[in-house]
């Protein structure tokens, strides 16, 4: 068996703001630098790491960065584990979204899992992306443990798919925490989740998305 622990990146200069970021490249704070070094300490405290991977989007690189750092390890950082690329969205904030893209934006809030950002990849899209190259992954790593630091919408993306269920009902999985841990199992060629946001040992740190986004 095949273990992935999926990183959310710490808080970003986006998150912060009330930005969308998607594929835009905005920076850790100085929050989200403590979180990432946080969750690298927990992840050598409870996990024999034997390789680390990240999104090559400077949030999550910069997370991976502190795990892999932190474990003496290589960092592997690889475009297919980006955040989804949200067209005309990128660097607008959540307010500015429901005013200028009320139809598009009415439909991320209401189905997400069946909404595409104007002019960018569908949530659905996202998803078959992301499972693709988690598949990848885990398949070149038989038997080992691999910390990936990626992003809230792909977590949230493979926690559909692995559910089984239309896509209507991703607005029933919550947003997971910055710089959380979910674990996720694969064997005999499929997934399965494990503990899911894993958020404890940020105690005071803990930060997440807005309720209305």
């Amino acid at each position: 068996m095949t273990t992935l622990l999926l990183i959310r990146h710490g808080q970003s200069q986006a998150n912060l703001n009330g930005l969308f970021a998607g594929q835009l490249n905005p920076p850790l704070t100085e929050l989200g630098v403590q979180q990432a070094q946080r969750t690298a300490e927990f992840i050598k405290a409870h996990y024999q790491v034997d390789k680390v991977y990240a999104s090559d989007l400077s949030r999550a690189a910069r997370t991976g960065q502190a795990v892999a750092d932190n474990l003496g390890l290589p960092l592997k950082t690889d475009t297919s584990l980006r955040e989804i690329n949200a067209g005309q969205w990128e660097g607008i904030s959540f307010e500015r979204l429901a005013q200028d893209y009320p139809e598009d934006y009415g439909v991320w809030l209401a189905d997400i899992g069946n909404s595409r950002p104007t002019g960018g990849e569908s949530v659905a899209e996202l998803a078959q992306r992301n499972e693709k190259a988690l598949t990848a992954i885990a398949t070149e790593n038989p038997e080992k443990t691999v910390a990936v630091a990626i992003h809230a919408i792909p977590i949230r993306s493979i926690q559909w798919r692995l559910s089984g269920e239309p896509l209507s009902y991703m607005t029933q999985i919550p947003w997971v925490t910055n710089a959380s841990v979910t674990e996720l199992f694969f064997e005999d060629g499929v997934f399965r989740l494990g503990k899911v946001a894993q958020d404890e040992h940020l105690a005071d740190l803990i930060t997440t998305l807005p309720k209305t986004v």
